[in-house]
């Protein structure tokens, strides 16, 4: 199994020599025609928003009173002035998204790494000696440097390490607010345990019997009047739960009712389309019955036409033949006089 890679090198951290702990960076104010760098991220660049990011979590977990922020100035803006600054030409946008994917490949890494650790290194070899493709084949990034891993985690573990102090000194603070409390409430009751001390010693009287036996009546006509009081909500919750069943029951008597009608409708209107269905068939029905019975009719005035035209010709004939004066007659189809 291979050991994670060596600690980060001072040098390899870009931290300006006047930044301390106590103090906060006031970038330059930022002008309105920018040219930000487009591109992948370089190891700098990197390791410069992580700088910046740290800076800004303790900007604002611990502001200063020398140099306090604007009110309006947002988060990302001010991560991009101090990128800027320091010669990481990258947009607010562009600084968010490349946190939120470092922080995304560190957890991946991370829990990879601690799996390499419990496990043999066969069937886990470490991140940091496996080449792209394997890294690929893991689903884990392919370009997380050493640098930028130990950078992360440092900070991680920085921003832990606060928060954990915070809740802590926060516990502490409670427990001391809840220790005088606890004390005054402690001698109050030393104090009431000495001046009720020779009282529980005197002998009990008559009076005294007759406050328990008040007190005991009390105590049942208080719990007579919780009953009542039980009763009367659950006579309520009673009367309420069968006005609602009444008004759900008559609500489905008109949706029954509703559904009813509707259908009673489409019946009709089915019926009316049958009915007019059933006129346009027999209308078409006795449309072409009178076009067959004229075509018919046609036909047998042409055929009685043709027959008449023959018997005209043979009396034209016997009458020539006997030499008998023919009368005239009109021929129909010539229109001439014989």
């Amino acid at each position: 199994m291979s050991n994670p890679p060596p600690p980060l090198p001072p040098t390899l951290h870009p931290q300006p020599p006047h930044i301390t702990a106590a103090t906060t960076v006031t970038p330059s104010p930022t002008p309105t025609n920018r040219e930000y760098r487009k591109g992948n991220w370089t190891i700098q660049e990197t390791l410069t928003l992580i700088t910046a990011k740290r800076l800004d979590d303790e900007r604002r977990t611990k502001p200063s009173t020398s140099s306090p922020s604007k009110p309006g100035e947002l988060r990302w803006k001010w991560v991009e002035n101090y990128c800027w600054d320091h010669g990481c030409f990258r947009s607010q946008n562009q600084c968010n998204d490349k946190w939120d994917n470092l922080l995304r490949d560190y957890k991946k890494v991370r829990h990879y790494q601690s799996q390499s650790q419990s496990q043999s290194s066969d069937h886990f070899p470490s991140y940091w000696s496996m080449e792209r493709h394997q890294r690929k084949l893991h689903n884990l990034p392919t370009n997380m440097s050493p640098e930028v891993f130990e950078a992360l985690n440092d900070l991680l573990q920085r921003k832990y390490s606060t928060q954990q102090q915070q809740q802590s000194t926060g516990s502490i603070q409670q427990q001391q607010q809840k220790q005088p409390c606890i004390s005054q409430l402690s001698e109050q009751v030393a104090a009431g345990t000495d001046q009720q001390a020779p009282e529980v010693e005197a002998p009990v009287t008559g009076s005294e019997e007759s406050d328990s036996s008040e007190t005991e009546s009390s105590e049942n006509l208080g719990s007579e009047t919780k009953r009542k009081k039980v009763r009367k909500i659950g006579s309520s919750i009673m009367q309420s739960a069968s006005v609602l069943a009444q008004t759900l029951k008559s609500c489905e008597e008109k949706k029954e009712k509703r559904h009813q009608e509707v259908m009673e409708l489409e019946q009709r209107r089915l019926q009316i389309e049958e009915t007019r269905n059933e006129v346009n068939r027999k209308g078409i029905t006795d449309l072409v019955a009178a076009m067959t019975n004229l075509s018919g009719a046609i036909q047998s005035l042409i055929a009685n036409h043709y027959d008449q035209t023959p018997a005209l010709l043979f009396r034209q004939w016997t009458w020539i033949c006997d030499d008998v004066p023919l009368p005239k007659i009109e021929s129909c189809d010539r229109g001439i006089a014989v």
